[in-house]
């Protein structure tokens, strides 16, 4: 019997447990900063609220439901809901005084490290690739725990990739608005190389996805095509904001760094005051 894309919704509390605890932990921390006079913007509100429901939805809906053995494109979506534009948003959702109880913490405060692109990007690398490898892919899908383990790492990669980017976590000083823009360019090259791969093989890498031939007329060969799709027109629509941001944020930046230094203030430190988006409080200082 063919899947219902209204009814093939599941409840797994392994997987809907700490979405739900992440999101409850969130609420009280901003419910604590507002009492404290601290509050928290509602656009990093809404888009935290928006990562929340990425993840349910990739969790819970038919997506998972259907990618679990019957079409690898569904799986893919369901992978990229959760090891990049959840994570995405998430991350956009957090501030400093959100984190500050966490960043406390010893073990989480060496977790800065992470910030850096040179480690972030190839960690991100690495664990997209490895989890495509056919036998580690099919054990995901096999197993639970195996499949667990695959959308934490998905999703830690994820926050690791866009964590330089973000700045949730300082940057280094070099990983300025134009370094963003070469690291997001070299992240979706990473991701469009292995999109080709699935979209033009002419072979089979996941022969377990044999069921959506049965159920929903579709090839496991057309299927591939399709999961590779799916990963290249998500990359390439975040890709395409991304690049839009960063180079408003980078024309912003030399027009202050420009009106700054014409003040006669300091180059280094309206590098520094510029590249931290705390070039007001050195103007007021004059």
């Amino acid at each position: 019997m063919e899947p219902s894309l209204l009814t093939s919704w599941t409840l797994d509390p392994l997987q809907l447990a700490p979405v739900l605890l992440i999101a409850l932990a969130y609420g009280q921390r901003v419910r604590t900063l507002r009492r404290r006079g601290t509050s928290v913007p509602r656009w990093r509100l809404l888009v935290f609220a928006v990562g929340i429901v990425l993840l349910l939805l990739a969790f819970a809906s038919p997506v998972a439901a259907i990618g679990e053995r019957e079409l690898f494109s569904f799986h893919m979506l369901q992978h990229v809901l959760v090891g990049d534009l959840a994570p995405l948003c998430l991350l956009a959702g957090l501030t400093g005084p959100i984190l500050r109880p966490l960043l406390a913490l010893r073990p989480v405060e060496r977790l800065r490290v992470l910030a850096n692109p040179a480690l972030a990007l190839p960690l991100w690398a690495v664990n997209l690739y490895v989890w495509h490898l056919p036998f580690l892919y099919e054990a995901a899908v096999r197993h639970s725990s195996v499949h667990a383990l695959e959308h934490i790492a998905f999703f830690t990669a994820g926050a690791i990739m866009w964590l330089p980017v973000l700045e949730t976590l300082p940057a280094p000083e070099w990983f300025g608005t134009g370094a963003k823009l070469a690291y997001i360019a070299v992240v979706r090259l990473v991701e469009t190389v292995l999109g080709n791969i699935f979209l033009w093989s002419g072979a089979v890498f996941y022969g377990i996805y044999a069921a959506g031939d049965e159920l929903w007329g579709i090839s496991p060969l057309r299927d591939q095509g399709h999961a590779g799709a799916v990963m290249m027109l998500e990359g390439s629509l975040v890709t395409i904001a991304a690049l839009a941001l960063l180079f408003l944020r980078l024309a912003r930046e030399g027009e202050v760094r420009q009106e700054l230094l014409e003040r006669g203030l300091d180059p280094r430190a309206v590098r520094r005051a510029v590249r931290y988006g705390r070039a007001h409080e050195l103007a007021n200082r004059r």
